[in-house]
């Protein structure tokens, strides 16, 4: 498929067209924010072992990046809400997440697979990686998680509420972690009476994922 930002532009346009056929003019906005969304993917799309070395937007995890990417671009950067609405509901339909587009997502992570992940307005570090049926959630405004860098979530894990989820945290399949820190470092396993015990990381998870 042409990596040409007009030619992408269009494709995008026409998507939002046939799943919203609501009469709203999204090209303007999507020719707009193309070019900084293709630099930001391309960028995070070449840092995570294992995928393509290029952006392909026909690859599901690259194209839900995009998505993302191309969504806060247009609603952030353009304050053009309307259109980038319909980019992340675009996103949630064609690759099964919820990723609103005004959260601050890091310029690398990494969606191993897309399906059923959950994403709350929290702190992120760099060099996140998140498997399928993960969920970041608040418990009120103000209880939010807060992720440093290199945390590797595995799938069906939580990280819920006030979490100070601290650099090199591997969460286990699993795992709630519910208004708890991790003191980095660590995997963190179920316990008894489902609380989360931590214990001491043997290699760097983080690099299986990440180039460097």
């Amino acid at each position: 498929m042409s990596l040409n930002p007009n030619v992408l532009a269009e494709y995008v346009a026409r998507q939002l067209a046939n799943f919203f056929p609501d009469g709203h003019d999204a090209r303007p906005s999507i020719q707009q924010g193309m070019p900084a969304a293709l630099a930001r993917v391309r960028h995070c799309v070449s840092q995570v072992r294992g995928w393509p070395a290029d952006f392909d937007p026909l690859h599901s995890a690259h194209n839900a990046t995009f998505l993302y990417y191309l969504a806060n671009e247009v609603g952030v950067v353009q304050a053009d809400h309307a259109t980038a609405t319909r980019l992340f509901l675009l996103n949630k339909a064609l690759n099964g997440l919820e990723l609103f587009y005004d959260l601050a997502m890091p310029e690398v992570f990494a969606l191993s697979h897309t399906t059923g992940l959950v994403f709350a307005k929290a702190t992120f570090g760099n060099q996140l990686v998140f498997h399928q049926n993960c969920t970041v959630g608040r418990k009120a405004d103000d209880q939010r998680p807060v992720f440093g860098n290199r945390v590797v979530m595995f799938p069906g894990s939580m990280v819920i509420g006030h979490c100070q989820v601290r650099d090199n945290t591997v969460i286990a399949p699993g795992v709630r972690l519910i208004e708890t820190d991790t003191p980095g470092d660590c995997y963190v396993l179920p316990g008894e009476g489902g609380r989360p015990i931590f214990k001491a990381l043997k290699k760097d998870i983080w690099r299986t994922y990440f180039v460097s």
